[in-house]
């Protein structure tokens, strides 16, 4: 009787799954603007830990110096950038003068809640220019750069929820933030052919040094949370993960979308 001859074991190489892409930003510059506390702090702090050599921008220097300095001591890469961003010439210089970027985050951002009956000029004009115009023109800047220099870049804007979807007391933000969102879009067409990737982050609201007090108010706390699904605020650490995905190469093929952290805000 025949033996039933069982097919040769191929020698094991010692090879494992290697992924071809990962969440490390080594070798990476990123500038952050608004990166003196909040959102635009974790972020930073985050690409400093995931390997890049980060630029910390706001316009308080003592703010910035001391949260680079704090990253310089755990061994990171990181420096202040004293900057306006609302002051485009600057901006434009600062970008120029700097070593070439590879990650852009257009986190600086500011809101005045009031229903529109009572929204002024003034108010118009603080949101306008910072949450669009600066946005706009600080990433023209950047992208500009990236372009001459054949550098594949990630721009990141940070939107909202409110970019989806209305709510009340926020008419000029809700504009500002559905501002961004059909600009990331068109800049990320724009710029495909560059290899320049454009997205944009859009949270929920999330607790911070800044907005703490806004929750100590029981009824808009329970009506926030009430429309977040996953019943919880977001926290900065939220997004700065979002941030690292969009910054490193796991995103290669991500461009003109919009990364929901909401919670389930938007899904109805």
């Amino acid at each position: 009787m025949s033996e039933v001859q069982s097919s040769p074991r191929k020698p094991d190489t010692g090879n494992t799954y290697t992924p071809r892409h990962d969440f490390r930003l080594d070798g990476k510059r990123a500038l952050v603007t608004g990166a003196g506390r909040g959102i635009g702090l974790a972020i930073a702090q985050a690409y400093a830990v995931a390997g890049a050599d980060v630029y910390f921008c706001a316009r308080t220097g003592s703010e910035v110096e001391a949260a680079a300095e704090e990253l310089r001591a755990q061994g990171g890469k990181a420096q202040a950038l004293i900057l306006d961003v609302t002051d485009i010439s600057a901006v434009e210089r600062a970008v120029e003068t700097l070593p070439g970027l590879d990650v852009f985050v257009n986190n600086a951002g500011t809101n005045h809640p009031k229903p529109l009956a009572d929204a002024t000029e003034d108010d118009y004009h603080v949101i306008m220019d910072l949450n669009v115009k600066a946005a706009i023109f600080c990433a023209r800047a950047v992208a500009d750069r990236m372009a001459r220099e054949g550098t594949a870049g990630s721009i990141i804007n940070m939107s909202s929820q409110m970019g989806h979807v209305g709510a009340k007391n926020r008419t000029l933000y809700c504009a500002s933030k559905w501002a961004i969102e059909g600009f990331t879009k068109a800049l990320a067409i724009e710029l495909g052919g560059s290899g320049i990737r454009v997205n944009t982050i859009c949270p929920t609201f999330i607790e911070t040094p800044l907005t703490k007090p806004f929750f100590e108010n029981t009824e808009f706390r329970e009506e926030v949370l009430s429309k977040i699904k996953l019943g919880r605020l977001g926290q900065v650490e939220d997004v700065s993960g979002a941030a690292v995905f969009l910054a490193s190469d796991a995103s290669a093929l991500m461009t003109g979308s919009a990364l929901m952290l909401d919670g389930g805000w938007t899904a109805g």
